[in-house]
């Protein structure tokens, strides 16, 4: 609905309600939808994913929108790294590296590996890679 105070004369505002009244008297009172019928509905709807799978795709969405959690991820792209060395390339604190690499770890888009004193970090599969890939083209388009 147009709010009122985005209307600039009162004449425009006459015109644009009897427009929605002729809209609405040509929808009949049992007409669930405008323009799709109700089998259309249904199909869509079908295809809609479960509420659990919705959320648990916008929290991996979520992990995606901050800089620091995406340039990590980049740089993973090309090869496992350590805190140390991550951090010395994202010329951040080794603290605020082990931080961002805990959240990608519980989100399952990182794994580690040991190798004595050393925590090695890595991409856990190549849907990590097609993910920014897509999200790159996306945004140079």
């Amino acid at each position: 609905m147009i709010k009122i105070e985005n209307i600039k004369n009162e004449k425009n505002f006459k015109d644009l309600n009897e427009k929605r009244n002729i809209f609405e008297e040509n929808i009949s009172s049992e007409q669930k939808y405008l323009v799709i019928d109700e089998e259309t509905s249904i199909q869509i709807q079908d295809k809609i994913p479960v509420e659990e799978e919705v959320y648990e795709l916008a929290d991996l969405f979520k992990i995606f929108s901050d800089s620091t959690r995406i340039k990590i991820l980049c740089i993973l792209f090309e090869s496992e790294m350590c805190v140390y060395d991550l951090s010395s390339i994202l010329n951040m604190s080794q603290s605020a590296v082990s931080h961002q690499l805990r959240l990608l770890k519980q989100s399952k888009l990182v794994k580690h590996r040991r190798e004595g004193k050393i925590i090695f970090y890595s991409l856990s599969d190549d849907h990590i890679r097609k993910i920014i890939d897509n999200g790159l083209e996306h945004i140079q388009e």
